[in-house]
């Protein structure tokens, strides 16, 4: 099959990986792939897959902005040209330019939902959710059914997958004499991803241990506004704010604890590959999360917007050396048998060939 993947970026984050571990994966199931996106940082790593990347000036927000009728423009010839068979959009503005694309070319297309959408005018005026849509957990499934209306039968579960053996286990996480207090979490910077209730959970962890860090990697708009807040609650010294990284499973080696206090999630994939290092997990229980994390058997789940729950969460894990070890362990063979990237792709290729009559 020749694919078209199209996103909005690929600027570091979980839409961005998802789309180059899926290009690549697909490519070494021999066949085709193109993605198509206004660039960013992992650009660079889709072309050492071997993948073509076709630039596109949509980085956008707006299914209204003219960038996408630019857009559909060029990319209607290119898929007429390259004699495409299937459109796989990953953003809600994509999955409009998909439609333009499927109107001009009439090749067919599909889309992954990896959040929760907003139940806002253009998505009644423009649907555009295309032949079938990938759900990344049950929690989205159910969001496209009642909010959405959209019959099940147009709906494929199928959950984010990880490269397993990009991710090993630190000898620290074997070490009984090992501290484990060094708590991470790797998102966006941005409300929704609640680092102002984690950044208020460690000022009460604190008090207990002293000598606990907070390592915060990524890049957004509120940056300042919680460096504020860390200096404000007098813990500057113990919160490291850290840019955004092309290889978790490097600083994911650094971290003991890692915390993912969303107030809403699709799925989580740095909790996965969090999960993959063997890595305890707290999160909030919200969205795809349970889908990942099993209460008390592969990590701990908290109310959102809670720092007092977050910090007996935090605290808990911090004391019990042997707790943080089996919820590590549990959690990486479930990534394992669960979450791999052979299983999402194969997933996906059924997809692609129901929706081409294959």
């Amino acid at each position: 099959m020749k694919v078209l993947l199209l996103t909005t970026h690929l600027d570091y984050g979980g839409i961005s990986s998802y789309t180059v571990s899926l290009a690549d994966a697909l490519a070494k199931r021999n066949h085709a792939v193109v993605c198509a996106s206004s660039g960013g940082d992992l650009v660079g790593q889709l072309e050492k897959n071997g993948i073509s990347p076709v630039y596109i000036p949509i980085k956008t927000k707006s299914e209204l902005n003219p960038a996408i009728l630019f857009s559909a423009a060029k990319l209607t010839h290119f898929v007429k040209k390259e004699k495409i068979d299937i459109i796989h959009a990953q953003t809600r503005v994509t999955q409009v330019l998909a439609q333009y694309l499927n109107n001009a070319t009439r090749v067919p297309f599909v889309s992954t939902c990896h959040g929760f959408f907003r139940q806002n005018i253009g998505r009644q005026l423009f649907p555009c959710w295309g032949k079938k849509v990938i759900a990344i957990s049950d929690a989205v499934k159910k969001h496209l059914m009642i909010d959405f209306y959209l019959p099940e039968n147009k709906i494929a579960l199928i959950p984010n997958g990880i490269d397993f053996s990009r991710f090993r286990i630190s000898p620290k996480r074997y070490d009984v004499n090992y501290a484990d207090r060094t708590v991470g979490i790797i998102a966006r910077l941005s409300t929704v991803k609640g680092h102002k209730y984690l950044i208020e959970a460690m000022s009460q962890a604190l008090k207990e241990f002293s000598d606990a860090r907070l390592f915060i990697f990524g890049q957004g708009k509120i940056k300042y506004e919680l460096i504020g807040l860390a200096e404000k609650l007098n813990i500057q010294d113990k919160v490291y704010f850290l840019p955004s990284v092309a290889n978790p499973a490097e600083v994911l080696q650094e971290i003991d604890i890692f915390v993912m206090p969303s107030l809403q999630e699709g799925l989580g994939l740095s909790i996965l590959e969090a999960n993959a290092c063997g890595i305890p997990v707290i999160a909030s229980n919200v969205g795809g999360i349970p889908t990942i994390v099993k209460h008390d058997v592969t990590g701990l789940l908290v109310p959102p917007k809670e720092p007092s729950a977050l910090a007996a969460a935090i605290m808990k894990v911090m004391e019990n050396k042997e707790l943080a070890m089996r919820l590590g362990k549990r959690a990486r063979e479930e990534v394992e048998q669960r979450f791999s990237i052979p299983v999402m792709t194969e997933k996906v290729e059924s997809v692609y060939k129901e929706v081409l009559g294959l």
